[in-house]
């Protein structure tokens, strides 16, 4: 079952920390002690969003996905289904 959370984020280093320690939360690791991974994803040649992956426990890879056209993150387990939707909000105006 997907939930879903509202959360306000400003820049790219907030979003990083948002998306790292949700994922260490919902899978109870340990912040800090596991790497996490970054991907540009294009379309058409165009930015439309960043891969996350972050590198757990025996191999276990735990991924999210942030579209910058709906400003959502979409949060995935190890068996790739979606277990979260955050929608950012931008407290700049």
């Amino acid at each position: 079952m997907v939930t879903h959370s509202y959360h306000p984020l400003d820049n790219p280093k907030e979003l990083r920390e948002f998306v790292y320690a949700t994922l260490c939360d919902i899978f109870q690791l340990q912040l800090g002690a596991f790497p996490i991974t970054e991907k540009v994803l294009n379309r058409a040649g165009k930015p439309c969003g960043i891969y996350f992956c972050l590198q757990g426990p025996r191999a276990v890879r735990f991924t999210a996905i942030w579209e910058t056209e709906r400003n959502q993150v979409l949060f995935y387990g190890p068996s790739g289904e979606r277990i979260l939707k955050s929608q950012l909000i931008s407290q700049g105006g």
